[in-house]
């Protein structure tokens, strides 16, 4: 079966032609799970987050602790969809011409004159890492924010359209703060998911030793490439939500906003900024992509409430009393999401 299906992804396409194309997006995510875990130990639920980002054509913040293999999963992804990828290493110097590129003057051999020439910098990529994006200044982290934004970049009053398809995805390492420049909320905002990459489990941390102490290797197998990619993404939009399940996505984010008064009782001092319109849109979004990717038209309010913790995580902003109390952002998504799964049911 051939790779390009931009013929048949139409307004007019026919359920029966969308529900074959969702089976074999299908049967490609569960080939690069395959491909992946010959590689990576433990990375089903990062991996399935990150391909709802990639199919929305969003960007993901991850973070971390070192060792955890997050370089790896990532140039591993790109092989496999053979995307062009370039992995950038933020630091305190790092200067928004370092990864946007710039003119430099060289001589014309045929006719002798000086004339400018751009030279593309490491964002014209398909994939981009942005390894410890908060390592560096706000004015290199602005550039690569309208790169993300606007999926072009303006260097010396020309505009350069980036790869189609364009990701960023970042990390951050969450203990260390010293020599680092948070991003604020607004830019936060930007990316679709916030993406956490935990410890592996004892049995999976065994695999892992097994693999790196003895010859052990896998090669992997390209599944898909970007033709195919395109069509994927294609498909999103065509996923069915019902009316109940737009309702779930935005009472959910409206009930993480103080001033809505809809907060639970045992949050109302806890929160201080809740979460966006984009934050609604978000879920709907990922929602549509993580239907897909098990295999299905139609998006539930489970499907809304499996991402909205990737979603919503970085798109609320907590009071000092929940600091205090040792509440992190994540218990009061949770709670968010149990008390908007009751009343959803009630």
């Amino acid at each position: 079966m051939s790779d390009n299906h931009q013929q048949v992804l139409t307004p007019d396409s026919n359920t029966e032609e969308v529900t074959r194309l969702v089976g074999e997006l299908h049967a490609k995510y569960r080939l690069i799970l395959e491909e992946l875990g010959g590689v990576i130990v433990g990375m089903d639920e990062v991996t399935e987050q990150l391909m709802i980002g990639i199919l929305c054509r969003g960007h993901c913040i991850l973070q971390g602790m070192p060792g955890l293999a997050k370089t790896l999963l990532i140039s591993q992804l790109a092989e496999l969809m053979k995307l062009s990828f370039n992995r950038i290493q933020f630091t305190p110097d790092l200067m928004p011409g370092d990864i946007t590129g710039g003119d430099v003057l060289e001589e014309d051999r045929t006719t002798g004159k000086r004339v400018f020439r751009f030279i593309k910098g490491p964002l014209f990529a398909n994939l981009i890492l942005a390894d410890e994006i908060n390592r560096t200044p706000p004015k290199t982290q602005s550039a690569l924010l309208e790169a993300m934004e606007e999926r072009q970049l303006s260097v010396g009053g020309t505009t350069y359209d980036l790869p189609n398809p364009f990701f960023v995805l970042a990390t951050q390492n969450p203990i260390e703060v010293e020599g680092t420049y948070p991003l604020p909320e607004a830019q936060l905002d930007r990316f679709l998911l916030k993406i956490k990459v935990q410890y592996p489990s004892r049995e999976g941390e065994r695999e892992i030793c097994r693999r790196q102490t003895t010859d052990y290797s896998y090669e992997t197998s390209q599944v898909i490439n970007i033709e195919t990619l395109r069509w994927m993404q294609a498909l999103v939009p065509k996923v069915v939500v019902a009316d109940h399940v737009y309702d779930t996505a935005i009472d959910l984010a409206r009930m993480s906003r103080p001033e809505e008064g809809l907060l639970p009782a045992d949050l109302q001092d806890k929160v201080l900024y809740g979460a966006g319109p984009r934050a609604s849109m978000a879920l709907l979004m990922a929602g549509k992509a993580r239907a897909l990717l098990n295999k299905r038209c139609h998006v539930t309010s489970e499907d809304i409430f499996a991402v909205a913790l990737p979603v919503m995580r970085h798109r609320i902003v907590p009071t000092f009393n929940a600091e205090a109390a040792g509440l992190e952002i994540d218990d009061i998504v949770r709670v968010l999401i149990d008390r908007c799964r009751a009343t959803s049911t009630a």
